[in-house]
């Protein structure tokens, strides 16, 4: 590889990332315990010194893309080393995990395959292929009996927001995820770090903070002997002077507990967004899915969410042609979905993961019926997306603003649904939490003023 790399020179470090908020934490990571090393960030690949691909394993053709960027690389690579020096290239996350010994055999020029739970030990591995003590490559998907997070660095804040990861893994085993493979059993990091790693984004400048974890309700940390639930966790972080907004993604229907419910009634620092996926409508297909509740209980929880908070938006995960889902089955999803409402939601066809229960069942259904179940569903979604929208206009939000927008004179921030919102501002405003009015909808924003004029006067 050349340089040494302990020795602190400035490398370029371009890191690509596939898929769920877990894993834009973990690039962010990755490239915490790369700083030490000399690595600093790249835009492009171009150039950069190492390339890191972490990628997902939940969406369809997931494993072909990764190939396809590789392929890309190999020619950055090549071309690295023709000019005298080199370019690293690692391929981490979820299908470096599932297949990590077919990433070495294809594409041997990889240097490094790492999984999710062994990120920490990154410059460890970059040390070995410098050595050349492995031969081609570094393979790295072992799951570790002492947690990662022992061994990260502290998380800074990059922003007026934040990723806190309080859990990992899975075991839910739905019949078509590959999460219990990939991500390994449920663990949930102790409260104390918790809170110490919140304080210390929150003093960096963060002032709203989003809790990850594959189900991230499931939370069970425990403390002084007992358990904290995330409701527990959720109520101690709001204590923390100076966090203004709480989030937390992905949760599951069956780890919705009346105390986490009553929260949401009861933390004003926790947002009303939820992202609550229920998969399908059709209990039949909930079965086959083993995901552990029916449409009923799914009602239940979304009455109970908006008895404590009416203003509550909901988001969801769907899946249309799970092996044998019929068309009133599907009849039954578009059913809960105009009956419950949602302001956002992903939607994706039913896609084999191998080594899932689901990929062997002999009802599959065909691709043109996923497609057309997809469209279908897909137009109704975005429908219910327009026009929570479009019923924010008129309405006034406390925004926090975020980043410059795309245009001269604009910056952008993030209403309490989530949704971008720009205004015309000075700048000095981001970081800050401001009230604006909704006057206009654009494709993937919602424009905005100032909601009274002394506040106008102010931005000017």
């Amino acid at each position: 590889m050349g340089d040494n790399p302990q020795s602190g020179q400035r490398k370029k470090l371009f890191i690509k990332t596939y898929g769920c908020q877990m894993n834009v934490y973990d690039s962010a990571r990755m490239a915490d315990v790369l700083a030490p090393l000399g690595y600093t960030a790249a835009e492009t690949p171009d150039g950069a010194d190492m390339v890191i691909l972490n990628t997902c394993h939940i969406r369809e053709k997931a494993a072909e893309k990764v190939f396809s960027d590789l392929g890309r690389l190999r020619v950055l690579k090549t071309e690295k080393v023709a000019g005298g020096s080199d370019m690293l290239i690692a391929v981490a996350g979820c299908v470096a995990q599932a297949e990590g010994a077919q990433i070495m055999a294809r594409a041997p020029f990889v240097d490094i395959v790492l999984g999710p739970q062994t990120y920490h030990r990154l410059p460890e591995m970059v040390a070995k292929v410098a050595r050349g003590a492995h031969g081609r490559g570094v393979l790295d998907t072992e799951f570790p009996l002492e947690p990662k997070f022992d061994h990260l660095p502290a998380p800074k804040a990059d922003g007026p927001t934040a990723f806190v990861s309080i859990q990992e893994g899975c075991d839910k085993f739905c019949t078509f995820c590959v999460v219990p493979y990939t991500r390994g059993a449920e663990y949930s990091r102790p409260p104390s770090d918790l809170l110490r790693e919140a304080r210390t984004l929150v003093e960096g400048g963060a002032s709203e903070i989003t809790l990850l974890g594959q189900n991230v309700n499931a939370y069970h940390g425990e403390a002084d002997g007992k358990t904290w639930t995330l409701a527990r966790l959720v109520r101690a972080l709001a204590e923390i002077d100076g966090l203004k907004r709480i989030r937390y993604t992905t949760s599951h229907p069956r780890d919705m507990d009346d105390d986490l419910i009553k929260a949401h009634g009861d933390v004003p620092q926790l947002m009303p967004f939820l992202h609550l996926p229920v998969q399908s409508g059709s209990d039949k297909i909930l079965a086959a899915m083993n995901r552990g509740h029916t449409r009923d209980d799914y009602r239940r929880i979304i009455e109970k969410l908006r008895t404590v908070r009416g203003d509550l938006a909901l988001s969801s995960d769907f899946i249309t042609g799970y092996p044998g889902e019929t068309d009133a089955d599907f009849d039954d999803t578009l059913e809960l979905v105009q009956e419950i409402g949602f302001a956002q939601s992903f939607s994706f066809k039913y896609s084999p993961r191998p080594g899932t229960p689901a990929a062997n069942l002999k009802t599959q259904v065909p691709e043109d019926v996923k497609t057309e179940r997809l469209h279908v569903l897909q137009q109704v979604l975005d429908a219910q997306l327009r026009q929570f929208n479009a019923a924010c206009i008129g309405k006034t939000f406390d925004v926090l603003m975020t980043n410059p927008g795309r245009n001269p004179g604009q910056i952008v921030g993030r209403s309490p649904y989530l949704q971008a919102v720009h205004v015309t501002a000075d700048p000095k405003h981001i970081g800050s939490i401001v009230p604006l009015k909704i006057v206009s909808l654009e494709a993937y924003s919602l424009g905005a003023v100032w909601a009274d004029e002394s506040e106008r006067a102010v931005s000017a």
